[in-house]
């Protein structure tokens, strides 16, 4: 059996198209939410509202919280839906140009502040109000669209090309990261809309690719959800999206996968979300500079996303996610030291390998817990429900130790490798989640 790498290429579109957006938003939105904050030096001058780290941890957080309950729900609706167009792309479709329309509006927000009253949201309560609200837009169109968009691989790809495939999913992801990072965000430094339109225009351009060359394949053929026995996706929703259908023994492996999942995301969301802030008052860079900092783990994610591919299939997922761990978790550590642009530059890039070991595996672990393929949309949104949940605490635990240890931004390179420790503990817990064909094996 053989991955069709053509087909493999096409679907990742969506993903690229949605990384960008989301590069754009983790580097700038702390910026505008922070500037003019006594604690907080912008090297250039930008306009926002004086937030301090905790309570714009907080709503980089809270932003995420409708998409835990939409994430799981949209899979589940996915999968039951039937259109002409398909199960997925009625919510791609939807979704993409609210979200493009939304974002392209938050910097747009951030002009109304009035130079005189920068840092203060009581003094610009209008722009505040239009930020906050496109802020919430995007989370909620994005959300909509995320779970149809990566439930496209499963859909297509069978079960034992999945890490492979994935891998080229999140090299098309990476792509859209480094776009974001190096192409997109420089242009903040000339004006702070050009990024935010940049990366609209791409989602809508990546999906329209998506949808005119990756045709959703015939369900018709398989059994509705509704008519297996006991009513297997009534039972999901009621036990918070498809835990319910996995066999008794498999669960604590189940919830071992998705805890683990929850721990990293925590680590890497939390130094995601401050990395800008970190780089601009640390490392003495501009604001446009400090995501393409960023992006240097992302070009080293995009090539190494397709070999940690090949290494999970080869030695299995669950020892490669350990591994990635471990080399992810001790580089962040090592982070903590580091006293110039060149030195975060080699602890990033090392960064972006341990990165993909673990992302390009745990999608598939967590979908291939079970066998039963009519529920794929269900394990994807279950998988982005511990993402999610771990990226909505994260900020706001970042923010509130950086405050506590007085505006120091390098605490995140601290905390985040101790997320990451209780992540590996998590990982020797789980025993299933290995390709369909190597489950006697994974014992």
């Amino acid at each position: 059996m053989k991955l069709d790498w053509k087909k493999t290429f096409l679907i990742g579109f969506g993903f690229m198209g949605i990384t960008a957006i989301w590069q754009v938003y983790n580097a700038f939105v702390p910026i505008f939410l922070q500037a003019g904050h006594p604690g907080f030096t912008s090297s250039g001058e930008v306009l926002g509202f004086g937030l301090n780290a905790t309570t714009t941890g907080a709503i980089m957080g809270i932003d995420n919280l409708a998409a835990i309950f939409i994430l799981p729900l949209i899979g589940i609706w996915s999968d039951r839906i039937r259109t002409p167009i398909g199960r997925r792309y009625p919510f791609i479709l939807t979704a993409a140009p609210l979200a493009a329309l939304a974002f392209v509006a938050m910097p747009l927000a951030t002009r109304l502040i009035r130079p005189e009253h920068n840092g203060s949201v009581a003094d610009n309560p209008g722009a505040f109000a239009l930020f906050m609200v496109a802020a919430g837009l995007v989370l909620l169109a994005m959300a909509v669209m995320r779970t149809p968009v990566v439930s496209l691989m499963p859909d297509l790809i069978p079960s034992p090309l999945r890490s492979k495939a994935n891998g080229v999913i999140n090299f098309m992801g990476g792509i859209g990261f480094v776009v974001g990072s190096f192409g997109l965000a420089v242009l903040f430094d000339i004006k702070p809309l050009f990024p935010f339109l940049g990366a609209a225009i791409i989602l809508v351009g990546a999906v329209l690719m998506l949808f005119l060359t990756s045709k959703e394949p015939d369900v018709d053929s398989l059994p509705h959800p509704d008519a297996s026995p006991g009513g297997e996706e009534e039972q999901a929703i009621k036990a918070l999206k498809g835990v319910s259908v996995v066999p008794e023994q498999y669960r604590r492996s189940l919830f071992a996968l998705l805890g683990a999942i929850f721990l990293l995301f925590v680590a890497y969301e939390g130094i995601g979300t401050f990395f800008t802030s970190y780089a601009v008052n640390e490392l003495g860079v501009s604001e446009g500079l400090a995501p393409t900092l960023f992006g240097l783990a992302g070009v080293t994610f995009i090539l190494f996303t397709i070999p940690a591919g090949f290494i999970g299939e080869k030695f299995g997922r669950r020892r490669t996610i350990i591994a990635g761990i471990l080399l992810f978790g001790i580089d962040m550590a090592l982070g903590y030291f580091v006293t110039s642009p060149v030195q975060m530059g080699v602890v990033l890039g090392i960064s972006g390998l341990g990165w993909a070991l673990i992302n390009v595996n745990t999608l598939p672990m967590v979908i291939d817990t079970s066998e039963d393929e009519r529920l794929l949309g269900t394990y994807t949104g279950l998988y982005y429900l511990a993402s999610q949940v771990g990226a909505t605490l994260a900020p706001l635990m970042m923010g509130a130790i950086i405050d506590l240890f007085g505006s120091n931004f390098r605490t995140i390179f601290l905390t985040g490798p101790g997320f990451f420790v209780l992540g590996l503990i998590a990982m020797t817990l789980v025993t299933r989640g290995e390709a369909h064909s190597k489950l006697e094996e994974a014992g």
